[in-house]
């Protein structure tokens, strides 16, 4: 009965946890190490759904007062876990070490067991809050601030990054607040707010790689049709990159080498760009940037940090540009002019260093 009285009240957090654990196993877009990580937090709600449901089933009862003491420790001190986990999860380069201070906060947690520092129960079993009764929340609020500002950094500003990161805020900031709106009931429906917050944002970054190339994790050839169609009033310029030599790398050092230079300048490109410009992968060893709201001076700056870039390594390319002569010139029309000043330029390379193509 117990089994199915915690099925009945949290049965769309188990879907929504089985769906993404299905989801999870079936995805090919995401490394190995950040699926088994999404896992580890896939368990860690489940449990604590367990643990909250079978303290609420007891509250009420004095003769197990110690127990439920005990599980609250382990609920205050699961919160700031579960955040620190996510971060790890979902963050890029994220250390071990990032679970020390939830460490900290748990240890003053099972102290509180026996001192009230944190929380204790009152004669008619009600929750107390001691003089560090805010700590779980505090830890918790320093954990989704520092997760959403990691999160801003890495991202690329652009609106389908901003989007979700927005909302996880939302959905992580609401378990700081809506405890002190709606009480310790709060509790009840924390790890469904958890788990569909983490689920949808994995929907949204299963999105976003769908627009990467798996090689170079530059926006590919659809999400360039896509966001010039979408968007196309403020792009200023367009850019036309072309690795030189690709060809012979191939040929005569094998694929793989060539995969390397094609990383290698990928990296050259968004260094030079940084979060000013989207870069996109078109073709082979076809690249465009897309610049909005540019001047021409900033586009041959650009340009210029470009060749700068790469020329730091073994490989070289050939840029061209083209300046939007307003609305009477479509993105077709931007990127053949872009594209004819980029061929002009391999030309005369080629002619140059007399190399073959």
């Amino acid at each position: 009965m117990i089994i199915v009285d915690y099925i009945a009240e949290n049965w769309v957090l188990i879907l929504v946890l089985l769906g993404f654990a299905v989801s999870l196993i079936s995805t090919v877009f995401m490394d190995q190490r950040t699926i088994r990580r999404l896992f580890v937090l896939i368990v860690q709600v489940f449990l604590l759904s367990i643990l909250v449901f079978v303290e609420f089933r007891i509250a009420g009862r004095t003769e197990y007062r110690t127990l439920r003491i005990v599980l609250m420790a382990i609920r205050y001190s699961a919160t700031p876990f579960i955040i620190a986990q996510t971060i790890y999860a979902v963050v890029k380069n994220q250390r071990w070490y990032i679970f020390l201070p939830a460490a900290a906060v748990a240890v003053v947690d099972f102290i509180s067991i026996f001192t009230g520092i944190v929380f204790s129960l009152d004669s008619a079993n009600k929750l107390v809050r001691g003089p560090l009764g805010l700590l779980p929340f505090i830890a918790a609020g320093i954990y989704c601030a520092y997760m959403i500002f990691v999160m801003i950094i890495h991202s690329s500003r652009q609106m389908t990054e901003v989007v979700p990161i927005v909302f996880f805020a939302g959905a992580f900031g609401s378990g700081l607040l809506l405890p002190f709106i709606i009480g310790s009931d709060y509790a009840q429906i924390f790890c469904s707010t958890i788990a569909v917050s983490i689920f949808v944002y994995y929907v949204f970054t299963i999105l976003d790689l769908t627009k990467r190339d798996a090689l170079t994790g530059l926006l590919n050839r659809q999400a360039y049709y896509a966001d010039v169609r979408n968007e196309p009033g403020d792009i200023t310029a367009l850019i036309s990159v072309d690795m030189n030599g690709l060809k012979a790398i191939n040929d005569n050092e094998g694929h793989k080498a060539g995969d390397l230079a094609l990383s290698t300048l990928s990296n050259c490109f968004l260094k030079a760009a940084r979060k000013r410009y989207r870069v996109y992968r078109v073709g082979g060893d076809e690249f465009v940037i897309v610049c909005r709201r540019c001047t021409e001076n900033d586009v041959i700056a650009l340009c210029s940090d470009i060749q700068d870039q790469v020329s730091a390594t073994k490989y070289s390319c050939s840029v061209g540009y083209s300046i939007s002569g307003g609305e009477n010139t479509s993105i077709d029309e931007l990127l053949k002019a872009s594209d004819d000043n980029m061929y002009a330029a391999k030309e005369k390379y080629y002619q140059e260093t007399g190399t073959s193509r």
